[in-house]
């Protein structure tokens, strides 16, 4: 038996993760475009059976219309909104849920043909049953961020957006750290083993820190205010925000100070992967090599790619690549980590 499945299998195991890894991916770009195209309240109710299907008549989409037209979106935002503009952000939501429904069953069936044909090892049996209650958690809580924009707001709770896309994030991050053990035939553990660099474990921790904040940002719609860069309107921090006490400093519901927050992150983010460059070439491990130059190549591409976000008015498909981007280097940056593991 290998590390993760029994040799008969391993292609199966293999094709099957890497399908789940590219739905996934497929699933967070959408979600972002979503969130981007102001999509993700067009379908008002969860429906887990009929939600499937598209729907087929004038008469079905009026009354999906009639829904929409009930939340504060629409009477604040969107009163003039044409039924075929409704068709456009119906189809992103519609798409999405069908994306979700589809990696879960994905996930579920060959799972179940997997522990039937005892092909995984008992480790990861255990493993894949907890990635899939976080598949399942991700329904609920997509419902739960959705219910939020439904009474009072006009968009959903950034903490509840953030709390979804991290939880994606996770879900992702867990298949991808089994790949890299199933392809190096190595059972490495993310918290149990030593890295001999331990700046690589803080790094990838302000990736995962920063990718909240960037759903802060998204979520709160922080990206409209100040879009100079390098300064935000000719000061460092935003002459906008108050703080009289620390407290203050930590008002995440405050456009201004996330967007500060975003952007300083991104800064020690930056500073951190150089110093690890250091660290690198002075140990000189060639297996870190080519994982590093290339995490580097995409903060270097996030960084360029946020600042085009903000100066281009939140430009819609800069927006999307940067949100493509910060899956490539996140999977990267778990890479480097993962080769750093003795």
């Amino acid at each position: 038996m290998t590390i993760l499945a029994i040799k008969s299998y391993k292609n199966l195991v293999l094709y099957w993760l890497l399908t789940l890894i590219f739905l996934l991916i497929t699933m967070i770009v959408v979600g972002g475009l979503t969130r981007l195209t102001d999509s993700g309240l067009s379908i008002t109710k969860w429906e887990l059976f009929r939600g499937v299907f598209w729907p087929k008549n004038f008469e079905e989409w009026e009354f999906y219309f009639s829904q929409y037209k009930e939340i504060p979106q629409f009477k604040l935002i969107n009163p003039n909104m044409s039924l075929a503009e409704f068709k456009v952000i119906y189809f992103w939501e519609w798409f999405h849920r069908i994306l979700g429904r589809t990696i879960g069953l994905f996930f579920l069936i060959p799972f179940i043909y997997f522990v039937i044909k005892n092909s995984l090892t008992k480790e990861y049996k255990f493993n894949f049953l907890i990635i899939f209650i976080l598949i399942c958690s991700q329904g609920v809580l997509g419902w739960y961020m959705v219910e939020s924009g439904l009474v009072d707001l006009v968009s959903v709770s950034h903490y509840r957006l953030s709390s979804h896309l991290f939880v994606a994030f996770v879900i992702l991050s867990s298949l991808i750290w089994i790949l890299f053990n199933f392809i190096t035939s190595k059972n490495k553990k993310f918290f149990m083993n030593k890295s001999s660099f331990f700046s690589i474990k803080i790094f990838l921790f302000l990736i995962f820190f920063q990718i909240i904040f960037g759903a802060f940002v998204s979520g709160l719609d922080a990206g409209r205010l100040y879009q100079t860069w390098p300064l935000m309107n000719e000061n460092f921090f935003p002459n906008d925000v108050v703080i009289n006490k620390f407290s203050d400093f930590l008002n995440l519901n405050n456009q201004s100070l996330v967007q500060f927050f975003h952007r300083t992150i991104a800064y020690i983010i930056f500073f951190l992967i150089i110093l690890i460059g250091f660290e690198i070439f002075k140990k000189k491990p060639r297996r870190l090599l080519k994982p590093y130059f290339l995490v580097l190549f995409f903060v270097f591409l996030q960084i360029i790619l946020g600042i085009y976000t903000l100066t281009s008015n939140l430009n819609i498909y800069v927006a999307s690549l940067h949100q493509i981007s910060s899956i490539f280097l996140t999977i990267l940056s778990l890479n480097l980590y993962h080769r750093s593991i003795n």
